[in-house]
């Protein structure tokens, strides 16, 4: 799942504990729909504030273990304290935006200065993305394009946005000039109820947040915190190199936990196996690292530098290079990578403001168990550069693997990546406001067609 934040100024020191509010609703079922809608509000006065029963002090609960190749993980010195939050509670809210059932963008009163962009994510099926603005935050559908709800607050600004797939729980953390949020902590807000039930406060600013059915992950500028989603207790910590953009991937799919994070040097990658209690280090690059991707299943990586020339692809079970592919010659920041939910493709995008897309060749066995291998069929199409033949003569760069398809986009612009659920399209979102939907061709390859383009932040006004 793909994201761009515009990190918050550093202000406070590294934190060592967190202060914790429950969290009064059950854990989202396992087993619903993930195409479940957010429960729309129609009254424009928020719901009465639900109380929170503050719970007993109680000491952390020890980490789950990670095996004995983990190092050892140092739990925060202060208990752990329950504590209600009411004041912290937004005043009156405006209601929902109803969605609407045209497959064209719904046509809403035109703003008169549009709001500017902080924060940019996809949820966990990319069938939805979120937007933190200056002055709030907005939900948008895919496919087709339209906005699903926003909400306003006066005169603040929301630098993260996580959504948990289509669910009405979201985590909100403050950004901008103005945060409407303290950055140092994680707001859980509930959409039903039009408010915040719970928070997660930290010493330092809040990086990222990833969201699963059953963890909660905050990422901290050298550490990570995992917590159960239920009860919201600690469950594990993690050291990492410096990390301002919040580097963080999980795994999505039921029943098997992987956590992929920056490692405690330039240029590794740290795999959690939850569920195997085991930790693997891949050493994927010389330089740091400054993008990666997980799969859903949680079984491959995919690893930029702060080169941006090479892409790897990795196996998280063994941590075996499966893939390397070739984005350019020159160096470039890689914004965003993403796998396509069939595992046949990559998507690329950067600063050079073209997204590539790379065909994978990995075997990936007949079951989720298996271990990704490269694809040894020879009948396999190759993207490899015309000049290969001259393997050995020239630098490997004449032997990279190419992408198959490109898209142009203007340069310098963040934009961020993901498959659509239509077959061969390309979703891309730009810090600009800009909305595009693409289509490939598998087959011939080359530029990519134009489906669909909007700009999100600025109102129809017919």
């Amino acid at each position: 799942m793909a994201s761009i934040s515009i990190p918050p100024s550093p202000s406070s020191p590294s934190s060592s504990s967190s202060s914790l509010s429950p969290l009064p609703w059950t854990n989202p079922d396992p087993d619903s729909d993930s195409s479940f809608a957010p429960p729309l509000v129609e009254d424009s006065r928020p719901s009465p504030p639900r109380s929170i029963v503050p719970r007993e002090e109680e000491e952390p609960v020890e980490p789950e273990s990670c095996g004995e190749v983990a190092p050892s993980v140092d739990l925060p010195s202060a208990e752990t304290s329950y504590s209600s939050h009411e004041s912290a509670l937004p005043a009156d809210l405006p209601p929902l935006l109803p969605v609407s059932s045209s497959s064209s963008p719904p046509k809403v009163e035109a703003d008169s200065v549009a709001p500017s962009l902080l924060h940019l994510s996809f949820n966990q099926d990319d069938g939805c993305f979120a937007a933190g603005t200056d002055r709030g935050f907005r939900i948008y559908n895919c496919d087709p394009f339209r906005e699903i709800f926003r909400r306003d607050f006066d005169g603040g600004g929301v630098g993260v946005v996580e959504m948990l797939f289509r669910c009405n729980i979201l985590a909100l953390v403050g950004g901008g000039t103005s945060p409407y949020y303290p950055p140092n902590k994680v707001m859980i807000w509930d959409d039903h109820q039009s408010r915040c039930i719970g928070e997660l406060s930290f010493r330092s600013d809040v990086r990222a947040v990833r969201l699963r059915r059953d963890r909660i992950i905050v990422v901290l500028d050298h550490k990570i915190f995992v917590y159960n989603f239920a009860d919201l207790k600690l469950v594990h910590q993690i050291e990492t190199v410096p990390n301002p953009k919040g580097l963080c991937a999980v795994s999505q799919q039921q029943g098997s936990l992987v956590l992929v994070c920056p490692g405690g040097q330039k240029g590794q990658v740290r795999v959690e196996h939850y569920g195997a209690r085991s930790t693997k280090f891949i050493m994927a690059h010389d330089s740091r690292i400054a993008c990666f991707a997980l799969s859903q299943d949680g079984r491959l990586i995919a690893t930029a530098s702060s080169k941006g020339t090479l892409i790897r692809i990795f196996s998280t079970v063994d941590g075996m290079l499966l893939q390397e592919v070739r984005r350019g010659a020159d160096r470039a920041e890689i914004y965003s990578l993403a796998f396509s939910a069939n595992l046949q493709w990559l998507a690329v995008s950067s600063d050079k403001g073209t997204v590539h897309v790379f065909s994978l060749k990995i075997n990936l066995g007949s079951t989720a168990h298996d271990k990704p291998r490269p694809a040894s069929d020879p009948n396999v199409p190759t993207t490899s550069s015309h000049l290969s033949f001259i393997k050995g003569v020239l630098p490997k760069y004449f032997n990279s693997e190419w992408s198959v398809a490109q898209f142009r986009l203007h340069e310098n612009i963040q934009y961020i990546v993901a498959f659509g659920h239509q077959k061969n399209t390309v979703v891309i979102l730009g810090m600009d406001g800009s909305f595009f939907r693409c289509q490939f061709d598998p087959v011939a390859g080359g530029e990519m067609t134009q489906l669909e383009c909007y700009n999100f932040l600025k109102s129809e006004t017919s």
